[in-house]
């Protein structure tokens, strides 16, 4: 077992949070609302902190002040949003948005550790160390900056498969409980459990009793699922709401490929060169295609659970697209940072292309500063 660099982990953590804040101050600054205004009053810290309040972060502090006002708010799983209201709690019920970002931020920081962790353990120290950098500059991971639960899912999974590696069953089946409460796909985590188990089973004392008792953990992780079914079926009157909301962000559920059809159709037919529609979708078509691409080519490259895993997650996001909007793969492109067998895959092509990897450093950070400028200035990206 390799030892994280935990050093160069809080380098990269810093110096990636450094470069939001900084960017953060500038648009701010440099964009004012309305346009055409450029004051010369000193800049407002509660404005900066409020620039990322935005979009689902906004959903997020404001179930953790309110709670769920209307069913609508069930499509946001309630894990992130509790963590929140606990630690303002503390705090005398105030700083929700600063509280969510930390969170947010400080989940990261853990998912980087453990993500090391799993890539060193697969394919070597260099490829866990690309991992970790590919993940902090790719175009959506400003999402892990703001109050989303994006950062706190990863971690729960990543540590979820890290306890399955050591063998740790009950611990990794609380982690898929919790990741299970965090965001809908965590019940999902009860397939590469079942691998992962049937794979160590040499390792496993032969007897019934002990092989029941390595299983009986996987029952942990549907009942985070099932725990915040029956919230909503005592709530709201349908166990399933946060399911059937979902059409309010026109989402059905549909075939995996219509999705990819309608959108391949609205680029080379439907919409106009150069609007906004088109580079939405090329945008998250670039993002679905190419994590698509890397679960083929890492399909020989990392355990067979990890694999199996970045393909439920891709076909839980192909299954429900927006089929009713311009853009009917929208978000994919910050689903995909939930999809951490892919970073490794595509560590493991940088390390072994090094034209792919200069390209990556110069593309990912480029776009992540436009779309991070884009969500500051409260634009709508996914």
């Amino acid at each position: 077992m390799k030892r994280a660099p935990a050093s160069d982990i809080i380098w990269l953590f810093v110096a990636t949070r450094l470069l939001l804040v900084m960017g953060t101050y500038f648009v701010f600054i440099l964009f004012p609302v309305p346009p055409h205004v450029y004051p010369s009053t000193p800049v407002d810290i509660i404005g900066l902190l409020t620039s990322w309040n935005h979009w689902d972060a906004a959903n997020f502090t404001r179930i953790a002040q309110f709670g769920y006002e209307s069913i609508k708010d069930t499509a946001f799983f309630p894990l992130f949003p509790m963590l929140i209201k606990g630690i303002a709690f503390l705090c005398g019920n105030q700083g929700y948005i600063a509280i969510g970002m930390i969170l947010s931020n400080a989940a990261l920081l853990g998912t980087l550790f453990v993500l090391y962790q799993i890539a060193a353990d697969t394919l070597g120290d260099e490829v866990g160390r690309r991992t970790m950098l590919y993940l902090c500059i790719f175009p959506t991971a400003f999402f892990f900056f703001a109050a989303y639960n994006e950062s706190l899912f990863l971690l729960l999974t990543t540590g979820a498969f890290l306890a399955m590696r050591r063998q740790k069953w009950w611990l990794a089946g609380l982690l898929g409980l919790l990741a299970a409460l965090t965001r809908s796909a965590g019940i999902w985590l009860v397939v590469p459990y079942v691998i992962e188990l049937w794979i160590s089973r040499g390792s496993i004392n032969a007897t019934r009793l002990n092989r029941l008792l390595k299983l009986l953990p996987v029952v942990l992780i549907p009942l985070g699922t099932a725990m915040y079914c029956t919230y909503c079926w005592i709530t709201f009157g349908n166990p399933f709401a946060f399911a059937a909301v979902q059409v309010d962000w026109s989402r059905h559920l549909s075939w995996p490929w219509l999705g990819i059809w309608q959108t391949l159709g609205d680029l080379f037919w439907a919409q106009p060169f150069g609007s906004f529609n088109e580079a939405h979708a090329l945008l998250d078509s670039s993002a679905t295609f190419g994590f698509i691409i890397l679960a083929i080519v890492g399909w020989r490259r990392l355990r067979l659970s990890y694999n199996i895993w970045l393909a439920l997650l891709l076909a839980y996001m192909l299954i429900s697209p927006a089929t009713a909007q311009h853009d009917a793969l929208q978000s994919n492109q910050r689903f995909v940072l939930e999809m951490f067998p892919a970073f490794l895959t595509l560590a493991s092509l940088g390390l072994k292309h090094p034209r792919l990897h200069q390209g990556l450093l110069i593309a990912f950070p480029f776009l992540q500063a436009i779309l991070a400028a884009l969500f500051v200035l409260n634009r709508w990206i996914v």
